[in-house]
C-alpha cells in the first residue's frame, strides 16, 4: 500500500539566486520566524496593547507534553535547515540552482506535511505529504526507520539529490533524480524519482492514519504533483534526512 500528499502553501516569487551571505541571512530568518510565529505575531501588535490577566487555570501545574517532531509549512527545524544549506553550498559546483530547494524531513510521520518546498529568496515555504519506501518502514508504522542506497531494498535514501529531467513511466509523469552523495549515488540506477501516487493522497490519512509506502521514491499526492513539479523544477536540490 502507498499514500498521497497534500499540504499548505504560501506564495513563491521568482527571484535572483541568492549569494552565500544571502543564504545565511535567509537561514536565520527561516530558523527563527518559521519556528516562533507567535513571537512574530506578538511583535506586530499595537504598542499600547496590554496583556489580559491570566485565568486561575493557567497557573495550575500541567503535565509535560510528549515530544513530537514538528513538521509544517511554518516549521523547518534549525539543524535540518543548517544541514540542507551546507549541502547546497557543498554541491554548488554541480550546477545546483540556489533560489529554491526542497527538504524532506523524514524524522516526521508520513501523516504530516514533511516535503518542504522552500523559496530561499523570499523565505516562504509550501509543504506537502510525501511517502517513504517500504524498505525503510517494514512494519508500516508511518515512520521511516532506516535508509538504504542498495538496489532492491525498496528503501528511501538520504542526502542531496539533483532534480533532473521529466519522463512518463509506470507511475505516469515522473522526474528523475541524481544522487549527489555516497548515501544516495545509486538513485538514478534504482529509479528513485518524484511521482504521484494514490497512496499519498490525503484521504489515506482519514482511512489509515498514515500514507502508503513507495519503493524508495518521493511519492506525493496525485493532485499535488503538478505543483511540486512547478515549484521544484529542474536543476534544484532535494535534501532528505532524518535529524
Amino acid at each position: 500500500m502507498t499514500a498521497r500528499g497534500a499540504g499548505n502553501e504560501g506564495a513563491i516569487d521568482a527571484g535572483k539566486a541568492p549569494t552565500r551571505r544571502g543564504l545565511l541571512k535567509t537561514a536565520g530568518a527561516l530558523a527563527g520566524a518559521m519556528i516562533v510565529p507567535d513571537a512574530v505575531a506578538a511583535a506586530m501588535r499595537p504598542l499600547d496593547a496590554r496583556p489580559a490577566p491570566l485565568p486561575a487555570s493557567a497557573l495550575a501545574p500541567v503535565r509535560p507534553a510528549p515530544r513530537v517532531v514538528p513538521s509544517s509549512p511554518r516549521v523547518v527545524r534549525p539543524e535540518l535547515m543548517r544541514r540542507a544549506l551546507a549541502a547546497l553550498e557543498r554541491h554548488g559546483s554541480r550546477g545546483v540552482q540556489r533560489d529554491r530547494m526542497v527538504i524532506a524531513d523524514f524524522a516526521a510521520s508520513s501523516a504530516q506535511p514533511r516535503f518542504h518546498m522552500i523559496d530561499l529568496v523570499s523565505g516562504t515555504s509550501v509543504s506537502k505529504l510525501v511517502a517513504h519506501g517500504s524498505g525503510s518502514d517494514p512494519a508500516h508504522t508511518g515512520y521511516l526507520q532506516r535508509f538504504s542506497n542498495q538496489d532492491g531494498s525498496n528503501a528511501s535514501c538520504e542526502g542531496a539529490f539533483l532534480a533532473s529531467d521529466y519522463y512518463v513511466g509506470k507511475h505516469g509523469r515522473s522526474q528523475r533524480l541524481i544522487g549527489l552523495d555516497p548515501t544516495n549515488n545509486n538513485a538514478l540506477s534504482r529509479a528513485i524519482v518524484v511521482h504521484g501516487a494514490w497512496y499519498s493522497n490525503p484521504d489515506m490519512l482519514r482511512t489509515h492514519g498514515r500514507l502508503g509506502r513507495s519503493q524508495g521514491c518521493f511519492a506525493v499526492g496525485e493532485r499535488e504533483l503538478a505543483e511540486v513539479f512547478e515549484r521544484l523544477g529542474q536543476g534544484r536540490m532535494i535534501y532528505a534526512a532524518k535529524v
